[in-house]
């Protein structure tokens, strides 16, 4: 063989050999440890996880720590769940508490409700330790208490606590904790609203808790509701009174519109009227203007002489008379006391 062809090979061969020492130097570590644990990886799977830019210690540890609790899982599922974007870790680790705590969870449904966006290992532990939830969420709504107004007009304060554990068959697709706090808020209001009296309410809040219960708030959420308890109850102001004399200001004016709308139109109906008034007096007074012109025609076409008209200002002067003698003394100017 040539000098060039056999330093070539030379080359290949301590390439390779270059190749295996840095993959065995890498991975040794964790084939060992896996084969000690009794989790065996086969080298060949480690190279394959590490060219495909999987995590192999996070791989190797997950399956070590599901072996040790007697769960059954190949390095191939945890390699395609992590692939898929999911937590492999959390997963293992919720399973491991699931089976501990005596709760049925398999690997596929764990697997689906970590690529759901649901922290497992948190809803495996709520499942466990039931978990407290304060209605209202004074981070997220910004207020302390819900307000309900009884049928008597008293306004009611109330903070719930709500005891609930995690639903793992309900947990894909189910509602979250703030359905949960808005249906029991919901809840409250309900059942003061319906309340004859806000004494009522005081002296029993347990009826708040069995009115909501009864509703099956639960129902399409994550969650279980084992317990709802009233933290407190206080009492606000007297809605019903604001409002009624609320109401009174507003027909205070409603009727106050309507009277000074009526008194404008009188205004204007007397203004109508003394406008006719006028007009009629501004007729009376042509017509009597009328009555010369009268007089004159009649002297000129002889159907009226002289005697005619003294006796007709003779007839004007006993009405004139009579009805000066007809007024009281006071309206007479002709009378002693005037």
């Amino acid at each position: 063989m040539p000098n060039g062809a056999l330093f070539v090979v030379l080359i290949i061969v301590g390439l390779i050999g270059l190749f295996f020492f840095i993959v065995v130097f890498k991975f040794l570590g964790l084939w060992i440890q896996a084969m000690v644990s009794g989790a065996p990886v086969k080298l060949s799977s480690l190279v394959g996880m590490w060219l495909r830019k999987v995590n192999t210690r996070v791989m190797v540890h997950s399956l070590i720590q599901a072996v040790k609790a007697g769960i059954e899982v190949s390095t191939d599922q945890l390699e395609t769940h992590y692939l898929a974007g999911g937590n492999v870790q959390r997963v293992v680790q919720a399973l491991v508490s699931a089976k501990y705590a005596d709760i049925e969870l398999n690997w596929k449904t764990a697997c689906a409700i970590d690529r759901a966006g649901r922290d497992i290992l948190e809803a495996v532990q709520t499942s466990v330790n039931p978990k407290v939830i304060d209605c209202p969420n004074a981070a997220q709504a910004g207020k302390l208490t819900i307000d309900a107004v009884a049928q008597d007009g008293i306004q009611l304060k109330a903070r719930a606590r709500v005891t609930v554990r995690a639903n793992l068959a309900c947990l894909i697709g189910g509602a979250t904790e703030d359905t949960i706090v808005a249906r029991v808020g919901e809840g409250i209001v309900t059942t003061i609203g319906s309340a004859t009296t806000h004494k009522a309410v005081l002296e029993n809040p347990d009826m708040i808790s069995k009115r909501v219960l009864e509703k099956g708030l639960d129902s399409g959420t994550a969650f279980e509701i084992l317990s709802i308890d009233i933290a407190d109850i206080d009492v606000g102001e007297n809605i019903g009174a604001k409002l009624q004399a609320d109401q009174a200001e507003s027909d205070k004016r409603r009727f106050q519109a309507e009277a000074e709308k009526r008194r404008a139109m009188a205004v204007a109906q007397e203004q109508e009227h003394t406008a006719e008034a006028e007009k009629n007096r501004a007729l009376v007074v042509l017509a009597e203007a009328e009555v010369p012109k009268a007089m004159a025609e009649a002297f000129r076409s002889g159907n009226m002489g002289i005697m005619d008209y003294y006796r007709m200002k003779n007839i004007e002067s006993d009405t004139s008379m009579r009805s000066s003698i007809a007024k009281p003394d006071g309206d007479n100017p002709n009378s002693p006391r005037a």
